[in-house]
């Protein structure tokens, strides 16, 4: 088991160099290096984030949001989604975690189809471990 252990971890090190190189990881960081660079932005996601936690801290003492409140927020996240490098981001991010879960898919596909019903409670939503 010990060489079956190690020839699937020398595997995942492969996967990960050719990740590391592949374009949509490239896009990924880019658009985030990108993001970082940009001072409006940054100052968009700190104030929005800001907000963020302040009104959860004010729910968690049990205070409701006011209307204003709730307007404030909305405003600040239709700025934040409309930035031109917030949106290429989040592109980005989708792209890759969609790359990683059809890679995700593609090594559980031969394990799962060896399991009798594992397809189906994966399929059900459950862990097909269960």
């Amino acid at each position: 088991m010990a060489d079956t252990t190690t020839e699937i971890m020398g595997l995942a090190e492969k996967i990960g160099g050719l990740l590391k190189d592949h374009p949509t990881v490239a896009k990924y960081k880019a658009a985030q290096e990108s993001l970082a660079k940009d001072p409006d932005a940054a100052r968009l996601m700190g104030d929005f984030n800001r907000m963020l936690e302040a009104l959860g801290r004010q729910e968690q003492q049990g205070l409701s949001i006011s209307d204003a409140q709730r307007q404030q927020l909305e405003s600040m996240q239709s700025k934040l989604v409309s930035h031109i490098k917030v949106k290429a981001l989040n592109l980005a991010e989708v792209e890759f975690y969609d790359l990683l879960r059809k890679i995700s898919q593609a090594y559980q596909k031969p394990m799962l189809e060896s399991m009798p019903g594992a397809a189906a409670r994966a399929a059900a939503g459950r862990s097909p471990l269960q």
